[in-house]
């Protein structure tokens, strides 16, 4: 086989990922895009070693593997987090951050429970029980009539 083959053939594998990632809305299209990019970077490696025959393509390559791997991992973790938070992967319902801050806010990013107890402590009520984060009150404990 000729190399040239390999480095067309990664070429578009590359420009087939770069597009996805481009154009797609969703986070997990998006994620599959660049794990073709990847792919693409990962045949460049394998052909030069063939041309070269200096064995560094296969190891870098198998580097890559490792790396794609824990990428996917992450990657879905992460669109998991925000299925959650936002019952939406499509990346353009996303908020741009206009403050140049890395993240949301404290109080927008903690659950209801966690705010109602924050807001009973400054206002000087009753802690959260562990009752409470049901949704149903504690019950009042029995007065002592022994006395």
């Amino acid at each position: 086989m000729h190399p040239l083959i390999g480095f067309l053939i990664a070429v578009g594998l590359f420009a087939i990922g770069l597009y996805g990632v481009l154009t797609r809305r969703n986070a997990v299209l998006q994620l599959a895009a660049a794990e073709l990019m990847l792919g693409g970077v990962h045949l460049v490696l394998v052909t030069a070693d063939l041309v070269h025959n200096a064995y560094t393509g296969q190891s870098f390559a198998l580097f890559i593997v490792v790396i794609a791997a824990a990428e996917v991992g992450v990657g879905l973790a992460l669109i998991l987090n925000l299925w959650r938070e936002r019952a939406t992967i499509d990346t353009d319902d996303l908020p741009a951050e206009t403050d140049g801050a890395a993240g949301r806010g404290a109080e927008t990013h903690t659950s209801g429970a966690l705010q109602e107890a924050r807001s009973r402590v400054e206002t000087g009520g009753p802690s959260l029980a562990a009752d409470d984060v049901s949704g149903v009150p504690a019950e009042a404990p029995p007065e002592d009539r022994s006395g």
